[in-house]
């Protein structure tokens, strides 16, 4: 049996100082409920996502999922992690309880709470998600400037395609009232290293970077023999998971092979090309990962993501638009939520309910959710079924 979408709640991604993560949790809870037109008594079992990594103290959280409804109590619920693809982890969990027929109504919560510390401490957290034996004196940043790099030696600089990525994906968060950053961003800026736009790890500047972020972001999934009994319905015609080797010594940064091949496979499944995909929300934790991801849809051939880039066949009226949501870059990252949004942002499109960040007639959306760098791929074909 098959699971269908057929409800999401999402709170704005931002610094919420008044709201801790269980607030973000119950918030996005009951609005998925809602969307659904269920109760917590409807559900069968629940799944969060939460990376947390020392972000906060609370590291036994699944059951907070559990107070946002009085009927969730006694419900089976489940914490996942997976890096920063920890929402598509959960999500795929789900899936795969629905597939067996253990379940028939599931509730998945991607969530987490990042601004309770400071950015020195948010990046430490993060960094834990590398291989410690050879990178704990590394940041994320610094691992993905090995990525810009190597486009750099190989190919050619990166950095115009890259600050074309930054300028597109803070104009399409524009769009978003959900996202965290509303501010356009011109191409000058995101180019010249500056007071306002330091240069965090050669050559990756501040606008290179994704946003710290709290947030929450909630599916209700059902197997696909209830569809009769919701108003709205998506259903997955892809769900690929492809792990890479954790260390980065172990992977060629310009081959992406993890991004590369869970895209292929999910190609595969549907039975579609590139040029099927009405739109693809990527993970794009730094630019220089959308870039590759570009190329990894195949929007362009290696090494040719930049022109592609920089003609604009990644915007709003380009071949295949990315991010309209504004991406990790501006819509934010809430790292358990992520994967969760992503795939709402897609459902949303294709359901024709994306609002002002709508592509007409969109019937295909492409989610590629990523942890680490190119670790754990997550790549889904989401189509409208009702």
């Amino acid at each position: 049996m098959e699971p269908l979408i057929v409800g999401w709640g999402h709170t704005k991604f931002g610094r919420f100082d008044g709201l801790d993560l269980e607030a973000l949790i119950h918030a996005a809870t009951r609005e998925a409920l809602a969307s659904a037109g269920i109760d917590g008594k409807d559900v069968d079992a629940a799944w969060l996502g939460h990376f947390n990594s020392g972000l906060i103290p609370d590291s036994f959280c699944s059951s907070m999922v559990i107070g946002a409804d009085p009927g969730l109590r006694y419900k089976p619920a489940t914490r996942l992690e997976n890096a920063c693809a920890t929402g598509s982890a959960a999500l795929y969990a789900a899936i795969d309880a629905i597939r067996s027929g253990r379940v028939k109504v599931a509730l998945v919560v991607g969530a987490e709470k990042m601004t309770a510390l400071d950015t020195a401490g948010v990046t430490r957290s993060l960094a834990y998600a590398s291989y410690q034996k050879e990178e704990s004196h590394m940041t994320f940043p610094a691992l993905f400037a090995r990525y810009a790099q190597a486009y750099h030696d190989e190919v050619g600089d990166p950095a115009v395609a890259m600050a074309h990525i930054a300028v597109k994906n803070h104009e399409n968060a524009m769009r978003n009232p959900l996202a965290q950053m509303h501010k356009p961003m011109s191409l000058e800026f995101c180019l010249e290293p500056s007071e306002k736009n330091p240069v965090i790890a050669d050559p990756l500047k501040v606008t290179d970077c994704s946003l710290i972020s709290d947030g929450a972001a909630a599916i209700v999934l059902v197997a696909e023999d209830m569809a009769s009994d919701f108003r709205k319905a998506a259903r997955f015609r892809a769900y690929q998971q492809v792990n890479d080797f954790l260390p980065i010594a172990a992977k060629v940064p310009m081959a992406f092979e993890g991004p590369r091949r869970a895209i292929a496979q999910a190609y595969a499944q549907a039975g579609v090309a590139a040029a099927d995909i009405s739109l693809a929300e990527v993970h794009d934790c730094f630019t220089i990962a959308e870039l590759l991801m570009t190329e990894a849809l195949g929007v362009a051939k290696p090494g040719q993501g930049r022109e592609a880039v920089i003609a604009g066949e990644t915007r709003r009226d380009g071949t295949l638009p990315i991010n309209l949501s504004g991406g990790l870059k501006a819509k934010g990252h809430a790292i358990g939520a992520t994967g969760v949004s992503m795939h709402i942002m897609a459902a949303r499109q294709v359901l024709g309910e994306a609002s002002d960040m709508q592509v007409p007639g969109a019937k295909l959306a492409m989610v590629v959710n990523m942890g680490g760098d190119a670790v754990a791929n997550y790549a889904s074909i989401i189509e409208a079924a009702k």
